[in-house]
């Protein structure tokens, strides 16, 4: 009986990751580029009860006995399906279409990588910089952080195509390509990717190492929106329903955990 014990419990906490996990999601609904999260379980270890062995009359059993004990939280993985793009007019957002991620430049130095495109010019010492709301460089496809003497450039006449090349108007007033490409990166496996806040991720050995569009022909590229935001990709619907469903997961696992508690409350009786 003590299993039924444990093996409830351990739903339960499955269960209240599960609704962390979609309560979350809800949060998140209004958040650019967030993407939806969904809980994964396992079952735990199988208990033998009983090999497989032969019967009174000598015939081999074909199957034995074993009972589980439980389940846990084996993953919660990011589904990284597009969101829908909302028009916002400035020319320092950006929305990716397809599969890549922004490329930016954390405060350690490190390359990490993200889809929130919500930028502005920042003024550093050469100029002014392209960064994320937090102040973090987005980089070009060297590297490198994408700035502009203030006196050469003004960064309202700035401009950026579909390939993420930065153009600059010239006499004629034609945008001209500066040789300049914000980098774009992707990931042979994007849900292996570290969540570090603020829709920010960093590489790790799951997700691999980042293939640069810019360097790889084989990749479907990339297609930048400039003045698009991309919206998270929650399904509120879907949420409430996956939150329905893990509610009543979490009340019949605490129901068998009466149940045996009742049945170990009348063998306890079983002397009197």
């Amino acid at each position: 009986m003590m299993r039924a014990l444990w093996s409830a419990a351990s739903g339960m906490k499955s269960q209240q990751t599960n609704v962390d996990v979609i309560a979350n999601n809800l949060a998140n609904v209004n958040t650019t580029s967030y993407k939806t999260e969904s809980a994964q379980f396992k079952s735990l270890l199988y208990q033998t009860i009983q090999n497989v062995t032969t019967s009174n009359n000598g015939e081999t059993k074909p199957v034995g006995a074993q009972v589980g004990l439980g389940t846990r939280t084996g993953s919660i993985s990011s589904i990284f399906t597009q969101g829908s793009f909302s028009e916002t007019g400035l020319t320092t957002d950006f929305a990716i279409s397809g599969e890549g991620f922004f490329m930016l430049q954390s405060e350690d130095g490190e390359t990490i990588y993200t889809r929130n495109g919500n930028f502005l010019w920042s003024l550093s010492e050469n100029g002014v910089m392209l960064t994320t709301q937090a102040g973090l460089p987005v980089l070009d496809t060297n590297g490198d952080p994408i700035e502009f003497d203030t006196d050469e450039y003004s960064t309202s006449n700035i401009t950026i195509d579909a390939d993420g090349n930065i153009c600059y108007p010239d006499e004629t007033g034609n945008p001209q390509n500066l040789g300049i490409q914000i980098g774009i990166a992707q990931f042979a496996n994007p849900s292996g990717l570290e969540k570090i806040g603020s829709t920010n991720y960093a590489v790790t050995e799951a997700s691999g190492e980042a293939i640069l569009e810019s360097e790889n022909d084989n990749l479907e590229k990339s297609v930048i929106r400039q003045g698009y935001l991309e919206a998270s990709n929650v399904n509120v619907a879907d949420e409430m329903v996956d939150l329905i469903i893990a509610q009543r997961a979490y009340e019949m696992n605490s129901k068998a955990i009466q149940a045996a508690d009742d049945m170990l409350s009348q063998a306890n009786q079983l002397r009197r």
